[in-house]
C-alpha cells in the first residue's frame, strides 16, 4: 500500500465551510480543515466543540448543511461509510465493532466485501501484520485477545481496504504504555508509505509526539491550527477550553480515621461467559486518600466495582469491610447507608437514567429525608439538589432541568460525579472518572476527587487513564486478569513499570512487584 505522495498537488482532502445545523444548534460553524498524504493530523477539541460531528461528515454517516469536501482537489459528495471507505477513507472508533466468539480472520472477512475469501483474508493478514508489525493470530477467539490485539484487528480491518485517510478516534485510550508505543510505530511507518491519518485523542503529549499539526475546535469553530510539537500540553489544552487549564491541587494526605475499605482474599466467579473472575483480592483504602487501580479494559475492572458497590454480594461478609462493617453479602442500599458512594463506568443507563430529568436523577444516590419522605418524591427538594449540582460542578445544561440524555458526556459525567460527592461520603468508588472528557472537565472532576479525599474521605479510582492516576493517586495498584498487584505508594511506580503489571509480563517473570 504505497499511495501517491507528491506534496506539489492539492491536500489529499479538504473541507470548506462545513457546517452542520441541528434545529437552533450550531455544531459545526463554517470548518475549513485540510490534510496531506502522509500527514498525521490532529483533531482537537473538549467535549461539545464538533469533532464527531465533522468525522461523521468526513466519513458519510451524517450530510452536512453547508460546505464541500473536496478528494485531491475534486469536489465529492460521500452519502454513506460504504462510499467513504470505495473513496479511500478508514475509520477505527473508539469502541470496538466485533464479535467476540468469532476468530481475528472471520472478524475482518465479515466486513469485507464478498470477494474476500477467508484464506485470502489469512494471507494479506500476515502480509501486513509484518510490514506494520502488528502481530496477530488469525486462529485466536476476540474474547481471548488483549485489548491492544482488538484494536489491531480494527486498523488491519481498515488497511484491508487500501485507505488512503485513515481516521482514529482515541486510539490510546484502552492501550498499555508499551502497546501505544507499538501503535505509534506502525503509524510512523503508514504515514511514510504516504497514509493520511486524521488523529482524536485527549492525550495531548501523545499529539505532540506524532503530529506536525493540529486543528483545534471550540464551539463548532476552528480557533487555531497549530504545530503541537511548538506547544506545551498545557498551552494546547487552553485553546480548547477557552481559558488556562489550571495543575490538579493537592496536599499531603492525611489519614484520620483509619480504614474506610477493607477488602480480603474476595474472590468472585465471572458473572458471564466472559467476564473475569476475581482471585484473592487484597485492597484498603485510608481517610485523606485516593487509591488509584490500573488496568487495561476486560481484567476485572468492572468485576471489582460491582463488588465493591454491592451490585454483586460476596460470599463471605468480611470479605468487604466498609467503615467497620462488614458488608460483603450486602447489597448497594444498605452500603450507601454506611457512607459509601459509587460511580460506575457507563454514564448513560447505568449511572444516570437517561428519559429523567436531573432533578429525577438525584433520586437514584438521594432516596433519603433530603428528596423523600414517607414514600413520596419531595420533587422541589429534588429541584433544589440538582440545581445546586449543576452550579457546584459547572454542568452545563441546554435547559432548565434537562433529561440526561440531553447533556454531552462530559456534563453528564460531571453532574453523576457531583450527585456522589455532594453527599459528603466517607467512601466513594468511581470507575472511568474522567472516560472520554475533554481537558477542563477532567480537571474539575480530578480536583473534586482530591478535595474530597483531603475532607478525610477514602477515594477509590478505577481507571485506564494513567496519567490520571499519576496526578492524582496517593497509593496505587494494578489489576491484570482479576488479580490485584499490592498497593505502593505512587511515586513508587513508573509508568513502564505499570505498564508490564497491565500486561502481566512483571507477573510472568516473577518480578511483578519489582519497580
Amino acid at each position: 500500500m504505497k499511495p501517491d505522495v507528491s506534496s506539489s498537488g492539492p491536500p489529499l482532502v479538504e473541507l470548506r465551510g462545513i457546517s452542520k445545523r441541528y434545529g437552533d444548534l450550531l455544531a459545526n460553524d463554517g470548518i475549513d480543515l485540510a490534510i496531506e498524504p502522509g500527514e498525521i493530523h490532529a483533531l482537537l477539541g473538549e467535549n461539545g466543540a464538533g469533532k464527531s460531528t465533522l468525522v461523521k461528515i468526513l466519513y458519510g454517516v451524517i450530510e452536512p448543511s453547508a460546505g464541500e469536501i473536496l478528494w485531491e482537489g475534486r469536489p465529492v459528495s460521500i452519502a454513506s461509510p460504504v462510499e467513504a471507505r470505495a473513496l479511500g477513507l478508514g475509520m477505527v472508533f473508539q469502541h470496538f465493532s466485533l464479535f467476540d466468539e468469532l476468530t481475528v480472520a472471520e472478524n475482518i472477512a465479515v466486513a469485507l466485501s464478498e470477494e474476500w475469501s477467508l484464506s485470502s483474508v489469512r494471507g494479506r493478514l500476515g502480509e501486513i501484520s509484518r510490514t506494520y508489525g502488528l502481530a496477530l493470530d488469525a486462529d485466536r477467539a476476540v474474547w481471548t485477545l488483549s485489548a491492544g490485539e482488538r484494536q489491531r484487528i480494527e486498523i488491519v480491518r481498515c488497511l484491508l481496504q487500501n485507505p488512503r485517510l485513515l481516521i482514529l478516534d482515541e486510539p490510546t485510550s484502552v492501550l498499555t504504555p508499551q502497546e501505544a508505543e507499538r501503535l505509534f510505530e506502525t503509524l510512523d511507518k503508514l504515514a511514510a508509505d504516504g497514509c493520511a491519518i486524521l488523529y482524536i485523542s485527549h492525550k495531548l503529549e501523545e499529539v505532540r509526539r506524532l503530529c506536525r499539526r493540529a486543528t483545534i475546535l471550540r464551539a463548532g469553530r476552528v480557533v487555531a491550527t497549530i504545530d503541537p510539537r511548538e506547544r506545551s500540553a498545557k498551552e494546547i489544552a487552553a485553546l480548547m477550553v477557552g481559558a488556562e487549564v489550571g495543575e490538579i491541587r493537592a496536599d499531603a494526605p492525611h489519614r484520620a480515621d483509619g480504614e474506610l475499605l477493607n477488602v480480603s482474599h474476595l474472590s468472585m466467579p465471572p458473572a458471564g461467559l466472559h467476564g473475569q473472575a476475581l482471585t484473592d483480592i487484597d485492597l484498603v483504602a485510608h481517610a485523606g486518600e485516593v487509591v488509584g487501580i490500573a488496568g487495561v479494559a476486560g481484567n476485572g475492572q468492572s468485576e471489582l466495582f460491582a463488588a465493591l458497590s454491592g451490585e454483586r454480594t460476596a460470599g463471605r461478609a468480611d470479605a468487604v469491610v466498609i467503615a467497620g462493617q462488614a458488608c460483603g453479602n450486602m447489597g448497594i442500599d444498605a452500603r450507601r447507608r454506611l457512607g459509601a458512594a459509587f460511580v460506575p463506568e457507563e454514564r448513560l443507563g447505568h449511572a444516570a437514567a437517561p428519559t429523567h430529568r436531573l432533578s429525577e436523577n438525584t433520586l437514584i444516590s438521594h432516596a433519603a429525608a433530603e428528596v423523600s419522605r414517607s414514600g413520596f418524591i419531595l420533587l422541589n427538594a429534588a429541584r433544589r439538589l440538582a440545581q445546586s449540582i449543576v452550579r457546584g460542578f459547572d454542568v452545563r445544561t441546554p435547559e432548565n432541568d434537562p433529561p440526561a440524555r440531553k447533556l454531552s458526556g462530559g456534563n453528564l459525567q460531571k453532574f453523576v460525579i457531583g450527585r456522589e460527592i455532594i453527599r459528603r461520603p466517607r467512601l466513594l468508588v468511581v470507575d472511568q472518572p474522567t472516560w472520554g472528557v475533554d481537558a477542563g472537565a477532567a480537571r474539575l472532576i480530578r480536583q473534586a476527587l482530591v478535595d474530597l479525599a483531603r475532607e478525610g474521605s477514602a477515594v477509590v479510582v478505577i481507571s485506564q487513564d494513567l496519567d490520571e492516576l499519576f496526578e492524582i493517586a496517593d497509593r496505587m495498584a494494578v489489576i491484570h486478569q482479576g488479580r490485584m498487584s499490592p498497593l505502593k505508594p505512587t511515586a513508587q511506580w513508573t509508568k513502564e513499570a505499570v505498564g508490564l503489571e497491565m500486561m502481566g509480563v512483571a507477573q510472568a517473570q516473577g518480578g511483578a512487584h519489582a519497580v
